[in-house]
């Protein structure tokens, strides 16, 4: 997916993420900000370039505010935030798992 507007998706509430997205030509750039950054920011990362990966995100700026949140809140939230800043015709429904 390209990535041609930006979006936020989320809140900064307690055990919620925040994601801004931006568009980015040919950059590629994921900045994370946690409150539980030494515990869990490898985890954190990973889940975020695995939901991007699988969604063909190559390109952008993400920038993720969390507030502890689970890996399934992480990845619903990066997928509402991508779909809402590219421009997609046909959603493949496959890879939103």
């Amino acid at each position: 997916m390209r990535i041609v507007k930006e979006a936020l998706a989320g809140t900064v509430e307690s055990s919620d993420l925040l994601v801004r997205i931006s568009p980015a030509e040919g950059e590629f750039s994921l900045v994370i900000h946690s409150e539980v950054q030494k515990q869990f920011g490898e985890q954190i990362r990973r889940v975020a370039q695995q939901t991007l990966q699988q969604l063909d995100v190559k390109e952008g700026i993400f920038v993720l505010e969390d507030k502890g949140a689970l890996d399934c809140v992480i990845r619903a939230r990066l997928q509402s935030a991508v779909l809402r800043a590219a421009s997609v015709e046909q959603i493949d429904w496959e890879k939103l798992q």
